[in-house]
């Protein structure tokens, strides 16, 4: 299960920092705005200095270190669960989690602040509802969280009934 956990988790670096390079370097999102793709989606660019949802903002150079930090040993710890995962489906959700956390610690590296670009929304009786921005290490990690509940209670790891 290992293999499987650390290839996902390469799939998914590789696809969110492409897709951050594309938006960044090669469609130039930043001076473009609000670029709308569908009825329900648009790109918009957004620095968030915080962490998921754009929680503890973090401005200065001792806050993104310490938020890189706990993305890098956040990683460490779910690659020694990978290490001794049974299942598949742990190991497909360990693995989007990692990516989706050294995904986005690059971006700190790199930036000082994880590049946010897709945008959900809804218009609903003449009243626009925004969802949050975010990208795909985020969808990476909303979904290995899944993943991990999912296996908590009905995977290998499950307790059975008798």
């Amino acid at each position: 299960m290992l293999m499987v956990g650390l290839a996902v988790a390469l799939l998914v670096l590789i696809a969110d920092q492409a897709s951050k390079f594309w938006v960044l370097h090669s469609f130039n999102l930043a001076s473009k705005g609000v670029v709308p793709i569908l009825p329900f989606f648009d790109l918009l660019l957004v620095w968030n200095k915080g962490i998921s949802y754009g929680l503890f903002q973090m401005d200065g150079l001792l806050g993104q270190i310490a938020l890189t930090g706990f993305k890098i040993v956040a990683a460490i710890v779910l690659f020694v669960w990978l290490m001794r995962a049974k299942g598949l489906i742990l190991a497909l959700g360990l693995g989007l989690l990692i990516g989706g956390a050294l995904g986005n610690a690059i971006d700190r590296l790199l930036y000082g602040a994880v590049a946010d670009f897709a945008l959900l929304h809804a218009q609903i009786g003449g009243q626009r509802y925004d969802w949050y921005i975010f990208n795909l290490a985020d969808v990476a990690i909303v979904a290995g969280v899944i993943g991990l509940l999912y296996d908590m209670a009905f995977g290998h790891s499950a307790a059975k009934a008798p």
